[in-house]
């Protein structure tokens, strides 16, 4: 069975912040630090926001889960817009933003996402190295 946690932030820029620290503590409690754990904290910074910025349904929430499954870590965040897919874009210089998703193509093995009836999932996947290991059962339910 994989290890899994799930949290919702309200759809506002001013909640994105929470959001990075709870991936961060999340993997934290499961003994996933160093590069990966800042790679994930990256990633899920850039879905976060472009899912604030783009949904647009109101009042919405926005979640984001993550899990092991094997020697894979998983990121994935969703909104219920689901027409409002990503796409990768070339930002000119001087423009600020529009970079999210060309960071996420460095730091993840693999992206994409799916639609749900009502809702669409992003998702990232990340290789568990031998630096970094899938977490105890104690340590996943923040028992170690």
């Amino acid at each position: 069975m994989p290890f899994a946690e799930t949290f919702r932030i309200p759809k506002h820029r001013r909640h994105v912040p929470a959001a990075r620290q709870n991936v961060r503590k999340t993997l934290a409690d499961w003994g996933l630090t160093g590069e990966l754990a800042d790679d994930v904290v990256v990633s899920a910074n850039e879905l976060v926001t472009n899912a604030v910025r783009h949904c647009r349904v109101t009042l919405a929430q926005v979640e984001v889960r993550l899990s092991v499954q094997g020697t894979v870590l998983v990121l994935e965040v969703s909104d219920p817009d689901r027409d409002a897919t990503p796409r990768l874009d070339a930002p000119g210089l001087d423009e600020e933003g529009g970079r999210g998703l060309a960071l996420l193509v460095q730091l993840a093995d693999a992206w994409g996402y799916t639609k749900q009836p009502y809702s669409k999932r992003v998702w990232a996947r990340f290789a568990l190295t031998q630096g970094s290991r899938a977490p105890t059962c104690a340590e996943a339910h923040g028992h170690a």
